[in-house]
């Protein structure tokens, strides 16, 4: 559960911090605030990373629950290269390492015991994994013509895509299908297979190709590649 108690602030980091004999784990971050909100906490995480990590962008993301609330930080590029499991450690370690600062926290899993101010994730996603294939140099580039907001409004039921490119050996891989059905999140094939609508920064459209990246740290440049085949009217 979270909650608002007060613990003495510690002069280490979160992750320098060991659990005693009996299992117990105390942490408070010298940037803790009892009375601060989530938006005002996720206002000075924001800004707090975005001053100790001058060249990394983050998205920051808040949520409720029953008996807590979580802070994620979403990374949408950083100049390292985090394709190994060891990098993603060591930076996930340093990043929470800062947003614990701003919260407390008293553990005890022999108890089942866990209090603390919120719950926080450092997460490496396709933004990311994006961004490091552009600095890589992507396959199959696109000119990015067409916004993804303006393709969203472009794009019709009754029109075509074609799947030129996928990973994996998709078995989609050179038909032609229907959109059927246009949503807020994705857009629905004949067959009721479905894609979502990536990031502004996944995607790019010349009017007639269609690019979205899909990368993870397997294959950074991970992409889906469509051409576009509006319907006529008649």
């Amino acid at each position: 559960m979270t909650l608002s108690a007060a613990a003495e602030a510690s002069p280490r980091l979160y992750s320098q911090i060991d659990h005693d004999d009996r299992g117990n784990f105390h942490y408070q971050g010298d940037l803790y605030r009892p009375a601060d909100d989530l938006p005002t906490l996720c206002r000075r995480i924001e800004a707090h990373l975005a001053s100790h990590f001058p060249e990394i962008r983050f998205a920051i993301r808040s949520e409720r629950f029953s008996g807590g609330r979580k802070i994620t930080a979403e990374v949408l590029d950083a100049p390292e290269d985090l394709s190994t499991r060891e990098a993603q450690e060591v930076f996930i370690t340093g990043v929470r390492d800062q947003i614990e600062r701003f919260g407390f926290c008293r553990t005890n899993p022999l108890q089942d015991y866990w209090n603390c101010s919120f719950y926080s994730e450092v997460a490496i996603r396709q933004a990311y994994w994006g961004a490091l294939a552009a600095r890589r140099g992507k396959a199959n580039p696109v000119d990015n013509l067409v916004s993804l907001a303006s393709f969203k409004k472009r794009l019709k039921v009754g029109d075509s895509l074609t799947l030129l490119h996928a990973p994996y050996q998709h078995r989609a891989l050179g038909a032609t299908r229907k959109v059927i059905q246009i949503r807020s999140k994705d857009f629905v094939f004949e067959g009721r297979s479905y894609c979502d609508f990536p990031r502004a920064s996944n995607f790019a459209c010349d009017g007639r190709l269609v690019r979205i990246a899909v990368g993870n740290e397997h294959e950074p440049d991970a992409h889906l590649l469509y051409q576009w085949h509006p319907q006529r009217p008649e």
